[in-house]
């Protein structure tokens, strides 16, 4: 689909696309825009009423087909690119090659979001049935999507828009892909792919590697699968860049639980247990694509967490590249001693300015926070003020929990420097972030982000739990207010 830039409505434009805001502007707005199209006004204000997500579809006397989408009353960035991307969803087999979204009634910056939720609407979820459906005219290569706008930066702003939607439409195939097609080196060649493509450096920690510079807990995870850990290292760095940001995101590729097996019931969803790896490299890609004055380095922990004979056990007492050793209670809790790897390796290798890590990490947070928001771990509340007002800006909310001391108590060991679960049926999320804690070496500007009940969930746009590239669009948002 190609996506262009026109100042006036070309004359053989067939399909129409204006969203509203319900505001007290609502009722004018409607009226000019059906007299531009020449639409009854009385007719199509008793239809349609802006509400959020609403579309409906009216014939002019002009032969144009006309749809009007609702953005309802204060919409974020996600609930207006969820407007767009739901339209498209829902009409795409019934849109021809070319159709025209007019944007001159909204403000500027909503233009990026109307031409993302356009292009996310032609995701294609059917990564590998054998027979596909057919593509939708506007979404394939001759597809052409008009944005009416005055504003003279247009271009740049679809520009912009397209490098978000596609990072993220690679995103989503990530998370969704099973796990005998995506294994640690998967999202290590993915990393590699990327960094030649935008021109970031990535080096990759294979197995032999990691033995030689003791990341033994992340072996330690990796050691009952056949496909050997990764650690993926990426680093991107702008000659203007005044800050030094690390990411470490969380990449188990599947999660068995280990001994500690899981039930078998949901056990399925756990190919998206990579789902703080996928953030990492959709933000790292993105950063470089865009060219963000920034000095950006993504730490990802990539393993597959099997049931083997080889497997390590509940009791087993291992090592960790901090050098502390770790008591292992419940092998299920296998994130945390990863992310302890890549937290500790991001701190003495490249001492960032702000770190900050992503993990699909308990069902605990779930049970509190539930499928609408992730949870905010920090001590420094101006990290944290800064990372909830990005959540809050491009949709993706944050909440912050708290990590007192008194938590510690919980990951006490009687035979080892930290034990890697308390055992409780409650505080899972906090005591599972004071064991991170343990390994950032007293970070001051450190957040933990628990997007486990984000990441991957319940969508309009699937019949079943998808990836929802959680966590790129916020930390670009953060960076990009950081500078």
């Amino acid at each position: 689909m190609k996506i262009n830039h026109i100042t006036q409505l070309n004359a053989d434009s067939k399909v129409i696309v204006q969203s509203f805001l319900q505001d007290e502007n609502f009722d004018g707005q409607l009226q000019k825009s059906c007299a531009d199209y020449a639409l009854n006004f009385d007719l199509v204000n008793q239809d349609f009423k802006a509400e959020l997500k609403e579309f409906q579809i009216f014939h002019s006397a002009n032969n144009q087909k006309v749809i009007y989408v609702g953005l309802g009353e204060k919409p974020n960035s996600l609930d207006i690119i969820k407007a767009f991307r739901t339209l498209f969803l829902k009409q795409k087999t019934k849109l021809p090659d070319g159709v025209t979204i007019d944007v001159q009634n909204l403000p500027n910056e909503w233009i990026e979001y109307a031409v993302i939720g356009s292009m996310l609407g032609g995701y294609d979820l059917d990564l590998y049935k054998t027979e596909r459906k057919g593509t939708s005219p506007i979404f394939q290569k001759d597809g052409v999507l008009n944005i009416l706008s005055s504003l003279e930066n247009t271009n740049d702003i679809i520009s912009r828009a397209k490098a978000i939607a596609k990072t993220q439409m690679q995103i989503f195939d990530l998370m969704n892909a099973p796990a005998n097609k995506k294994t640690p080196q998967t999202l290590a060649d993915w990393a590699v792919n990327s960094g030649k493509k935008f021109g970031y450096s990535v080096n990759i920690l294979e197995k032999q590697q990691l033995k030689s510079q003791k990341l033994e807990a992340l072996l330690a995870v990796g050691q009952g699968s056949e496909h050997p850990p990764v650690l993926i290292v990426m680093e991107y760095k702008s000659p203007e860049a005044k800050q030094k940001v690390g990411l470490v995101g969380k990449g188990v590729t599947f999660d068995t639980g280990g001994i500690s097996i899981k039930s078998s019931t949901n056990m399925h969803l756990m190919k998206s247990d990579m789902g703080g790896a996928a953030a990492v490299l959709g933000t790292i890609e993105l950063a470089a694509k865009l060219q963000l004055p920034v000095h950006l380095i993504g730490v990802i922990p990539a393993c597959e967490n099997a049931v083997d004979g080889k497997s390590f056990k509940p009791s087993d007492v291992i090592g960790s590249y901090s050098g502390k050793t770790i008591e292992i209670i419940d092998t299920d809790a296998e994130g945390r001693l990863i992310l302890a790897d890549g937290l500790n390796y991001l701190v003495k290798n490249y001492q960032p300015d702000t770190m900050i890590d992503l993990a699909t990490l308990t069902g605990s947070c779930v049970a509190t926070l539930g499928y609408h928001a992730a949870g905010l771990f920090t001590n420094n509340d101006e990290l944290a003020q800064n990372l909830a007002k990005a959540g809050d800006q491009t949709g993706e909310r944050l909440w912050r929990l708290p990590l007192w001391d008194i938590y510690k108590e919980d990951i006490t060991s009687d035979v080892a420097d930290v034990r890697n679960y308390s055992g409780k049926p409650m505080a899972g999320a906090i005591s599972a972030t004071k064991f991170l804690e343990v390994f950032t070496e007293n970070h001051p500007n450190w957040a933990h982000l628990d997007i486990a009940g984000t990441a991957f969930g319940d969508i309009e746009f699937a019949p079943q739990r998808a990836g929802t590239a959680f966590g790129v669009r916020l930390l670009l948002e953060f960076l990009e207010k950081m500078v």
